[in-house]
């Protein structure tokens, strides 16, 4: 088990995180969901505290508790005043090691956990960006949802969350990683003291998932606007060339001065919400372009962004953009590392990615360093319309939610 710290002395707080190396791409077609679950599940209550009693511990000390699951990772975190860190310790190392998993509150989260599964559906820019991230990662294990199938959910059971922490919680995948006022060693021997996970066993993570044959996905549902992604596979979080699609993210889609949203929003007037993405993951990654817009406009919109695609691998950056956009990253970059949870955050991250910690003057450095050829590059590379999957929720005006599925083969 690993401990890694960020010291910031002149703030008074804390972020705490116990993350662990697990999340839904390690799971099966039957255990799909059971890492989220779990995460919920951890603060119903222990055999030391209720769930009002580790709520109320944290925060009548003005902190707060919470956890998250993705793709790869599951982290329980708190961000509490520097003298609660013992206490923030404690009460992790105690959902981590002695929740309960009742019966009568696993019901209760059940239904929870299927109205979160409903939200996504009534939120059509969630759906879209869902639904194209199964359709790029398809038949891999990470095109399964992280909050897993209602039928699973129904079914799951106290063994089942059990036999899942024992064989996938073990001291090689955690990382406790804090942020803030922190003293390294003094951390470690609270760890060392309070935290204990069993040896687990092998599993797999489905390998690297190949490229999806690009194709047009339809999907009709009763939405008043066409929702649209686009992309396909990104970089993984240790390639070198990160810094080249930060820089290539920002000046695509990265704010209102990118190329995106001063064309397709600002010139032509088509979209309201438009932007790009890239999300890396420890072997592979994805990356895309989203907007949504009139069904009668999909199209026209559709043109504008192959044509920026287009100018990016074909024409350029002048020098006085390629700088201001460095300029842009290098201030967004700063401006969120002000907050001690995103500190934790990354500190955590590149432990887990790179197994080492870059500084900022590094990071600045090496964005400074990108070329507009190594832009033109990646866009050539991953920013291939020829070889996109475009996922298109489009509007039903029926009376029922009727869904309908076309695709488009190319």
């Amino acid at each position: 088990m690993r401990v890694v710290t960020e010291r910031m002395p002149w703030v008074r707080s804390v972020a705490l995180g116990v993350w662990i190396t697990v999340g839904s791409r390690h799971e099966t077609q039957e255990t799909s969901g059971i890492s989220h679950f779990i995460e919920h599940m951890a603060f119903k209550g222990t055999r030391n505290r209720t769930a009002l009693d580790i709520a109320r511990t944290i925060e009548q000390g003005g902190g707060y508790v919470n956890a998250f699951t993705s793709k790869e990772l599951t982290c329980f975190y708190v961000h509490v005043l520097d003298e609660q860190l013992p206490t923030a310790v404690d009460i992790l190392s105690d959902i981590m090691a002695n929740s309960l998993f009742e019966a009568e509150a696993m019901e209760k989260e059940k239904r929870v956990i299927l109205d979160e599964i409903r939200d996504i559906e009534d939120n059509p820019d969630e759906l879209a960006h869902e639904l194209f991230t199964q359709a790029v990662f398809e038949p891999h294990s990470l095109a399964r949802p992280i909050l897993g199938s209602p039928d699973n959910i129904t079914r799951f059971f106290r063994g089942d969350l059990l036999r899942f922490i024992a064989t996938h919680y073990s001291p090689d995948r955690v990382l406790v990683a804090a942020a803030g006022r922190v003293d390294h060693r003094t951390l470690t021997r609270l760890v060392r003291e309070k935290l204990q996970f069993p040896a687990g066993a092998p599993f797999s993570n489905g390998g690297t998932p190949a490229p999806a044959m690009p194709r047009r996905i339809s999907q009709q549902r009763a939405i008043q606007q066409a929702h649209v992604c686009m992309g396909g596979l990104g970089l993984r979080f240790s390639d070198k060339r990160r810094y080249a699609l930060s820089v290539l993210n920002t000046v695509l889609g990265g704010g209102m001065s990118s190329r995106l949203f001063q064309n397709i929003r600002e010139k032509h007037g088509i979209a309201y919400s438009i932007y790009s993405f890239a999300d890396l993951l420890s072997d592979t990654g994805i990356v895309g372009v989203y907007f949504a817009t009139d069904a009668t406009r999909v199209e026209q919109a559709l043109d504008l962004v192959t044509r920026e695609l287009r100018s990016l691998r074909e024409v350029p950056m002048k020098p006085t953009e390629l700088h201001g956009i460095k300029t842009q990253l290098k201030g967004n970059i700063m401006l969120g590392l002000e907050q001690v949870s995103n500190r934790m955050n990354r500190v955590a991250k590149m432990e887990i990615h790179l197994g080492e910690f870059i500084d900022l003057a590094e990071i600045s450095r090496q964005i400074d360093t990108v070329t507009s050829r190594q832009v033109r590059n990646l866009t050539n590379e991953l920013f291939d319309e020829k070889k996109f999957i475009t996922m298109i929720l489009e509007p039903n005006h029926e009376e029922q939610n009727h869904e309908s599925v076309q695709e488009e083969h190319s």
